[in-house]
This record gives C-alpha cells, structure tokens and sequence, in this order.
C-alpha cells in the first residue's frame, strides 16, 4: 500500500509545483503580478509629471477658450493653448506680477482681423478685443517674418512682461519686457512698446492691409489708453504665430 500511494503523492506534487508556472504564462498572469512593484527609472517619472502637467494646461485652455467663445471670434486653439501653458510657466517662475491678465496676439490672422485678446483667465472673462498692427517688415497683410535684432523693423514672438508706461511720441505708452532669449529679448532696447496709432483701426478695415509698425504691437489710437491701462503693471502678453522655429524653440512652450 504504502509502495502504490508514494508515487501517487510525488506526482500530485508535481502537479501543483506546475500551476503557478503554466497560470504565469496565461492572460491571467496580470492578476498574479499585479501584487508586485513596477520600478519605474526617474527619467520616466519626470516625463509623467510634465505630461500630466501640460495636459491640465491644455484642459484649462479649452475650457476658457470654449467658455468664451473664441473660436467665434477667430482665435486660433494654438494660440490659447501656447498662451496658456506659458502663462502657467512664467508664474512658476515668479517673472509675472498678475497672476489673473493673459493677453494674446494671434498674429496667424490677418490685419484687418481684431486679433488681440485681453483676457482675464481667474473670472474667465474677455476684457477687450481689438486690432494690432505688426511690423512693416513683417509682412503686408500677413505677419510671415519676426526677428529680434535692431532696426529689423519686424514683430518679435513670444512671451513679454508688461512694465511700466510713460508719455513718448503716441501718447501714452506701455515698455515690455521680452522673455525669450532668441526670440524677443531686445524689446526694451529696441523700444517694442504698446502705443497708440491712427493707421491701424477699422476706419482702415476695407484697406488691402493696415498701417504698420517699426516693430511695436501698436493698438487704434481711441483704444490705446483702455488698453494699456487694462495690461500695464507685470501682465503676460503673448505674440503667436505658428513659426516652427518658434515653437521648436521657445523654453516655455516646450518645458
């Protein structure tokens, strides 16, 4: 009896030794080693946290962009969403006093589009619409050329502080201060300044093209004061365009 049960017994042995293997190799083998911990390498973790962080950004982005009806008055997502994520980084990094006012230049429009958009992003609001003039050589309808360097006479891209204002040559005047290494960090010695201007406005809506700029985001002059009153003091203004140098290259976009 005991010589016929001892080899019953090592092959029922045997037997439950197995499962485990054949069970590890079946789907259900993710029920098995769901108990045990996945490492994950720090550089993994890193890129997690800046994915998540930007698709919240880009979540907040429609959302205002949808609240306030945007698209209906021809800005671009891009914009908004590149706006927004900048927006978020600048505060990161305390370089921006007002943590509310976002203002975009969505220089993809044409001139003859009111394609400035005051917002104000905590009350999800709108404060102001207008039109903006770009430089006279960045093109005629069409914003198409930006440059950094002196005299260039073109738009500058990218992410601006507002500073302070004083009185020059168009009135009332708002400095900026340019963000981007490369892209816009000689506006306050080119003098890139928000002012007023009589060539650009609707009086000028059914011309080819508006009135340009030595480089300024120059506003209609019966406009000039609400606006620079409504941005001046540590604001984040954005100019877009949907440059590839740009947007490969810009810090803030792509941190």
């Amino acid at each position: 009896m005991k010589k016929t049960l001892l080899p019953l017994l090592l092959c029922l042995s045997v037997s439950f030794a197995l499962v485990p293997v054949i069970k590890a190799g079946s789907r259900n083998a993710t029920s098995i080693s769901a108990g045990v911990g996945h490492v994950t390498a720090p550089g993994d973790s890193l890129a997690t946290v800046n994915e998540t962080a930007a698709t919240s950004a880009e979540a907040v982005a429609s959302n205002l962009y949808n609240t306030l009806g945007l698209d209906n008055l021809g800005l671009s997502f891009d914009a908004m969403k590149y706006a927004y994520k900048g927006f978020e980084e600048l505060q990161d990094k305390g370089l921006v006093a007002n943590d509310a006012v976002l203002t975009v230049i969505d220089f993809s429009q044409p001139s003859s589009s009111k394609r400035m958009y005051i917002l104000d992003v905590k009350n999800q609001k709108l404060l102001y619409h207008t039109y903006v003039a770009h430089g006279k050589n960045s093109g005629l309808q069409y914003a198409e050329r930006f440059s950094n360097r002196a005299e260039s006479l073109q738009s500058s891209l990218g992410f601006y502080v507002t500073k302070g204002t004083y009185q020059g040559k168009h009135g009332l005047s708002l400095r900026l201060a340019g963000l981007e290494e490369g892209f816009n960090s000689n506006a306050e010695s080119r003098a890139v300044v928000v002012h007023g201007a009589q060539y650009i406005g609707s009086s000028r809506a059914d011309a080819a093209y508006m009135g340009r700029s030595f480089g300024c985001p120059a506003v209609p002059q019966a406009q000039s004061a609400t606006v620079i009153n409504l941005i001046k003091g540590g604001t984040t203004l954005f100019i877009y365009h949907p440059s590839q140098s740009y947007l490969n290259g810009s810090k803030l976009i792509n941190a």
